[in-house]
Parts: structure tokens; C-alpha cells; sequence
């Protein structure tokens, strides 16, 4: 038996972008274990994409600032009497085109990321109640700092998210055994990550305060997602799980401060 046994068992997964994502290197584990798939998309070529990835799977269309949408796409798995073993939650958004300064922020903007990255695990959580098995888990990504500045207002966000795992733990554990997790990941080289600006010279900077000396790679994070998704990790509920190669314990790093004073 394998050890995360997720075998014909059925995962929804949103947030697949392209290889780089955390949410493609996590579906295609769970694939390689026997997993059924089910993926969100945000446009009809966005389906187009994925369905080249996973050309096997249900593909929908959703967006989650329309809670109408999410209701309707829950509805349509229940009408096809699907049951729910795990659910990735992998969605994030800000609108970058304008760097500001904090205190700068426009209300739209934050109402919007908060909108996508945080509040539509609440939404799409309670629309998807009652075709989650009692035993499933749901794992959203959020960051390994959410007082990192170079985040911008995502930090705030981001930490709101956290919160919000435990919250919905706990609302959940009155009617079912649902377990709601995070993987808070450190910086990572993908596509979503590029639209951040100067994340590049923070990634480069971030290496060097891992322990390891070697950036974390998106393989690694999906791995801790896949294991959350499972039922090996039956006993973690309500927790972000940091993975970051050690670079929180590591901010005075040796050879770091040695460069810094040379």
C-alpha cells in the first residue's frame, strides 16, 4: 500500500498555471499515486492549457468573485454524485501593474485580492460542504512570512488567509471531521512569483539564508501538500506548515553577515 494511499480517491484542484505551480507539481502526484482530478480554471484558455497537462480530467471554468459561479459548480459535482476526499485551494491574486507604497493601497485592490486569495476558501468551502467526504482535507497555500514587506499588501492578505484556515477548522469540526490546513511556503522561481517587484533579488538573497544553501523547490512544497491531502496527515488540523528550507532559523546566517561586513 502506498503510504499517502490516495488511490481512486477524488481531489479538487485549483491554481494549476502551468509546470512551474505548486498546484501542478501537487496534481501530478497525486496523479502518479491514482487520483481522480478535478481542476478549476479562471477562462476557456486557461481549460485549454490544463487539459494538455491533464487531458483526462474534468476541467471547469470558475470564478471565484462570482459566488453565484461556485455554488452552480458545486452543484454540478453533486449532480454527478461526486465525493470529495481533498480540495487545494491554490488561488492568488493582486493587482501588481501599479507598485504603491503600503500606506498607498487602493480599497479595490485590497478588496480584491482578499476577495480571491482568502475569502474564496471560505466561499468555495461552504459550497462544497456537503459533497466533501467527513474524513477530507483541504489545504490552501499561503507564504512563510506574511510580515515580509516585498509581499506588499499580499502580506496582510496572506496572514488573513492563515487565520482563516483555523477559523474554518474549527466551524467545521461541529458537523464533520473536515481538516483545514496550510503550507506556508518560502520565496519560490514560478510565474505567479515573477509578478512581484524586485522578488527576483529576494529570491536570489533568500537562497543564501536557507541552511542548505540551495533554494527551496516547488516539487518540495507540493510534497508537503500531497501529504496534507492525505490521510497519513490525519492528525494536523487547523496548521500552517512552514517549509522554507530552514530560513527562518537562519536570519544571521555566518557567511551572510561575513559578506554583508567585507
Amino acid at each position: 500500500m502506498s503510504f499517502l494511499n490516495v488511490k481512486e480517491k477524488n481531489y479538487l484542484i485549483t491554481g494549476v498555471t502551468n509546470r512551474k505551480s505548486v498546484a501542478y507539481h501537487s496534481a501530478k502526484s497525486l496523479l502518479d499515486e491514482g487520483a481522480n482530478l478535478i481542476f478549476t480554471v479562471q477562462s476557456e484558455d486557461h481549460k485549454s492549457k490544463v487539459s494538455k497537462l491533464f487531458p483526462d480530467s474534468l476541467i471547469y471554468i470558475l470564478d471565484v468573485e462570482n459566488e453565484k459561479a461556485i455554488y452552480d459548480f458545486s452543484n454540478e459535482l453533486e449532480s454527478k454524485s461526486i465525493k470529495l476526499d481533498g480540495f487545494l485551494h491554490s488561488i492568488a491574486f493582486a493587482n501588481l501593474t501599479e507598485p504603491k507604497p503600503f500606506h498607498e493601497t487602493k480599497l479595490e485592490d485590497f478588496q480584491q485580492a482578499t476577495q480571491i486569495s482568502s475569502f474564496s476558501l471560505v466561499q468555495m468551502a461552504n459550497a462544497l460542504k456537503n459533497i466533501f467526504k467527513d474524513d477530507a482535507s483541504v489545504v490552501t497555500i499561503s507564504i512563510s512570512d506574511t510580515k515580509a514587506t516585498s509581499y506588499g499588501y499580499m502580506g496582510p492578505v496572506k496572514a488573513m488567509l492563515d487565520a482563516t484556515v483555523a477559523y474554518l477548522a474549527k466551524s467545521f469540526s461541529s458537523f464533520s471531521r473536515v481538516r483545514f490546513n496550510a503550507v506556508c511556503s518560502g520565496p519560490l522561481k514560478t510565474s505567479a512569483s515573477a509578478g512581484i517587484p524586485g522578488y527576483i533579488d529576494n529570491y536570489i538573497f533568500a537562497e543564501q539564508l536557507t541552511m542548505r544553501k540551495e533554494a527551496l523547490k516547488t516539487g518540495e512544497v507540493a510534497n508537503t501538500v500531497c501529504f496534507l491531502l492525505s490521510q497519513a496527515s490525519s492528525g494536523i488540523n487547523a496548521t500552517g506548515i512552514l517549509v522554507d528550507c530552514g530560513m527562518r532559523a537562519n536570519h544571521f546566517d555566518e557567511s551572510v553577515v561575513k559578506a554583508y561586513n567585507s
